[in-house]
């Protein structure tokens, strides 16, 4: 098969064509073994450079803890980023890879990164201190995005917008209350991760602000550090994006299972699931959360990865959420296609 690394000729590399002809015009020329490659999502400690390279995966991901070294700091980030992106881009079609990382409390696993409270210390501090709950949550997401984007990162695998209705489960923490209504106030974090979107945004769709307009990307791969974060406009001038997409976890349920058994079973009616467990997923929606990931836990004794009511008669189609992210994904990435 003939290289097309390089070959700007093609219609998914110029940027004057509309964003659907581009897609369509890519996935025409994708063996099933590169659309594999790109369904497929691979941690940060196997990535390697002919991984990246000759098998086009789609996604790095840094567990808790894994990054380039012990207590790494923004730049050791930043070119480790660089450098896994590089080979990506050295791939037969030259897709850019989506960086994903659990920044859940601030940009945790970077050494000097901001930190926050875990979420139920924010979720609690309205009643402590009376704040606006609302707007702290969305100015803590601004922040991390900021941090992430520094590092070349463009995925968090967060809020976690759980109600934790049981101390018992081991990650109670991640929950922001067991009051539903306290949670779906505290989804305001994604709106300061991905910004918020316009009037007319579709619902449902996913959004994150920069990602839809036309870009003319500058990338220096050796004077990176300095240039990371710069975007020039078409015409001419230099903006920063700031911005990350955002994944409402873990659908649903995954605070109420019995006995407060993490991964464990969530036995309710569903009348009870909506009012409790799925009330904040409306918000996220609302507000053109990227990506919604699957809970491990069950319902009612059916895994929610494979329950069809769940993820396709509910998510997607009563509350709307449209699940290709292509749109609000591939242009999160800072390297034009």
């Amino acid at each position: 098969m003939a290289e097309i690394s390089g070959n700007t000729s093609c219609i998914y590399k110029d940027s004057s064509f509309p964003i659907e002809e581009r897609v369509k015009d890519l996935l025409s020329r994708m063996t099933v073994k590169e659309k594999l490659g790109q369904m497929t999502q691979i941690l940060q400690t196997v990535a390697t450079s002919s991984s990246l390279k000759d098998l086009g995966i789609g996604s790095v991901y840094s567990e808790a803890g894994k990054g380039p070294s012990e207590n790494a700091t923004v730049i050791e980030w930043a070119e480790m980023v660089d450098n896994l992106q590089k080979s990506a881009l050295e791939s037969r079609l030259g897709i850019p890879i989506i960086y994903a990382i659990d920044a859940v409390h601030g940009h945790n696993s970077v050494y000097g990164a901001t930190i926050f409270p875990h979420n139920v210390n924010i979720g609690a501090a309205r009643l402590v201190f009376g704040t606006r709950d609302e707007d702290m949550a969305r100015r803590i997401g601004a922040a991390t995005a900021l941090e992430l984007r520094a590092t070349g990162i463009h995925y968090n695998l967060a809020p976690c917008v759980a109600v934790g209705r049981d101390p018992r489960w081991g990650r109670c923490y991640e929950s922001y209350s067991e009051d539903p209504e306290v949670v779906r106030k505290m989804a305001s974090v994604i709106s300061g991760m991905q910004g918020e979107p316009p009037e007319d945004h579709p619902k449902g769709h996913p959004y994150v602000k920069g990602s839809m307009e036309k870009l003319m990307v500058k990338v220096d791969m050796v004077d990176h550090q300095v240039k990371r974060g710069q975007f020039k406009w078409d015409e001419g001038r230099f903006n920063y994006r700031n911005n990350v997409a955002a994944c409402a976890k873990h659908y649903v349920g995954d605070g109420g299972t019995e006995n407060g058994v993490n991964e464990g079973h969530t036995m309710l009616s569903y009348e009870e699931l909506e009012r409790i467990h799925l009330a904040p997923y409306i918000d996220c929606i609302d507000q053109g959360v990227c990506t919604v990931m699957a809970s491990y836990s069950s319902w009612n004794g059916s895994r929610l990865h494979g329950d069809h009511f769940l993820l396709t008669e509910v998510l997607k189609n009563k509350l709307g959420f449209k699940v290709s992210n292509i749109l609000g994904l591939c242009y999160v990435c800072y390297l034009s296609w």
